[in-house]
């Protein structure tokens, strides 16, 4: 086996210009010095599932490039950047270590030696990369696996540093990072976008990196001589590390994954191992409460955010942006030097399941001048406050309608309780309501924040949201009662409960009280006219 495919050296990495979209391609230096100058708009080759990992390499490894060297700038040239890089990998000098497929017994791109150079019993399934790194469902749906059959060093390495960085536990032998809350959630990624495109972020991601080290060291890492590239190091699937040995940013392994080269292109070979990486107790212990820049810490049990299937809704992200439960992450903390305009808050992560994953998530949330303005001032109670009673009559609403739709599909039959038939249609009706204001939550939010006159903003939205509420009621006349007097019954008495709803001051006391004073000028209007 020889040494194939240098990162520092070959252009690896396929890429898009901002500047008309032109196709480019990178070495590992040339990429660093492209997003220092934001000419990078995108990566055709990188999969939505891939995009944080993928981030979150390209700042942890140049905040370690940079620290070791002394520096709180990047560099602005690609043999800076080499030289920085070859110094994190002093026994590699000649960047052995850098290349995508070596002897193996040395050490590969983001792949650990083999201690013995053998991989006799080793498992050749691995044809394409996105065979290597998939999302496991159960029925093969959400990504479909081993489709990529013209693939390119760029797609390896893309899925590698998935694998190798946010894989979760999926069964016997094959353990998942210890940057995670358990085997069965996932490593999220919550942080700002300043205006601009990739680089922007990545630059401002790795200032903060460099600015929040003292404070990541105190969870226990080496300041000097700790390990950064995992995969320098010899693994024979029994031995593990302390985070005590790690440096702060270090990038972790978890898999023994070995690629080669023959005639018909790159494959995968792997193997399970006797335990993780980083000790199993260590990890266990801190609850995926690493340091990790992107991750949110639950602060009354000390552990990391786990993404479920229903992934950032807009109740979670008012608990995530707005909320006090969580500790935010270095990178989801707007900065003083952050633009005014054009913040984006980005939410991403692969959900945990058992043995499965349940999906990708992502989600992008404009932070608006008063935001952001409100933020910097640290009222994040009183971001909390609208937003919160924002969710809360979003749930009211839901309440007056699904009452109104259990009662249609009951056919207004007078009863203590509706029927399984009924609340089951009822759900699915009202769930599609619910999804329909999460679309444009934070749009409306913001709104109310940056008015002169928030309360009229908020009895507007109160009032088209009831408007959307009925139609949605209106639109399951047809999946209720067809027949003669049942069918106008049904509907009368649905409406009927629904407009006493709105109009109760224990479901929606805004709209109530907005209903009394248009009753109370009509009859006024009424009186004056006879």
């Amino acid at each position: 086996m020889t040494f194939k495919y240098s990162l520092l050296d070959e252009p690896l990495v396929r890429a898009r210009l901002v500047d008309g979209g032109r196709s480019v391609q990178y070495s590992l230096p040339g990429l660093f010095v492209a997003l220092a100058n934001d000419e990078v708009r995108d990566f055709p080759a990188l999969r939505p599932h891939q995009r944080h990992p993928w981030h979150a390499f390209l700042v942890q490894l140049a905040a370690m490039a940079l620290y070791h060297a002394g520096r709180d700038q990047p560099f602005d040239t690609e043999q800076g950047w080499k030289d920085a890089l070859l110094a994190l990998t002093p026994d590699y000098p000649d960047g052995e270590a850098w290349y995508l497929i070596t002897p193996l017994d040395k050490p590969a791109f983001m792949q650990p030696p083999v201690p013995s150079g053998k991989v006799s019993g080793w498992v050749s399934d691995r044809p394409t990369p996105d065979s290597l790194d998939i999302l496991i469902t159960s029925k093969n749906h959400d990504l479909k696996a081993t489709r990529m059959r013209l693939d390119r060093p760029d797609d390896w390495i893309f899925s590698l540093v998935s694998l190798q960085t946010q894989a979760p536990y999926p069964g016997p032998g094959n353990y998942g990072i210890a940057r995670m809350n358990g085997g069965s959630s996932s490593r999220p990624g919550l942080g700002i976008k300043p205006p601009g495109s990739f680089g922007k972020r990545w630059s401002r991601d790795l200032s903060i990196a460099l600015k929040a080290r003292i404070e990541v060291l105190r969870k226990g890492y080496s300041d000097e001589g700790g390990i950064g590239l995992l995969w320098l190091l010899p693994w024979d699937g029994k031995a593990a590390l302390s985070f005590t040995a790690l440096d702060p940013f270090f990038i972790e392994i978890c898999r023994k994954v070995r690629l080669t080269f023959s005639s018909s292109g790159i494959s995968a070979l792997r193997a399970t191992s006797e335990g993780p990486r980083i000790f199993k107790d260590e990890a266990k212990a801190r609850k995926g409460n690493t340091g990790d820049l992107w991750t949110p810490i639950h602060k009354g049990e000390g552990k990391s955010l786990g993404v479920s299937s229903s992934g950032f809704g807009y109740k979670r992200m008012v608990e995530l942006a707005f909320g006090s439960d969580y500790e935010k992450p270095p990178a989801q903390n707007i900065q003083t030097d952050d633009s005014h305009e054009g913040l984006i808050l980005i939410a991403q992560a692969i959900a945990g399941g058992q043995s499965t994953t349940d999906g990708y998530h992502e989600r992008h949330i404009p932070i608006s001048p008063k935001v952001r303005k409100l933020f910097i001032q640290k009222q994040t109670d009183y971001l909390a406050k609208i937003a919160e009673e924002r969710v809360d009559a979003i749930e009211r609403m839901r309440s007056v309608l699904w009452t109104a739709l259990a009662l249609l599909f009951d056919q207004a039959a007078e009863k203590d309780e509706f029927s399984k038939s009924a609340r089951g249609k009822a759900n699915d009706f009202s769930k599609s309501f619910e999804q329909s204001e999460d679309s444009h939550f934070f749009d409306e939010l913001n709104t109310e924040i940056g008015s002169d006159d928030p309360d009229e903003i908020r009895l507007q939205w109160l009032l088209s949201m009831a408007d959307r509420a009925e139609a949605i009621l209106k639109n399951a006349f047809v999946s209720g009662p067809q027949s003669g007097e049942r069918r106008y019954r049904a509907r009368s008495a649905a409406l009927t409960r629904f407009h006493s709803g709105l109009r109760s001051d224990k479901a929606l006391p805004t709209l109530a009280d907005h209903y009394r004073r248009q009753l109370t000028t009509n009859k006024e209007s009424a009186n004056e006219s006879a």
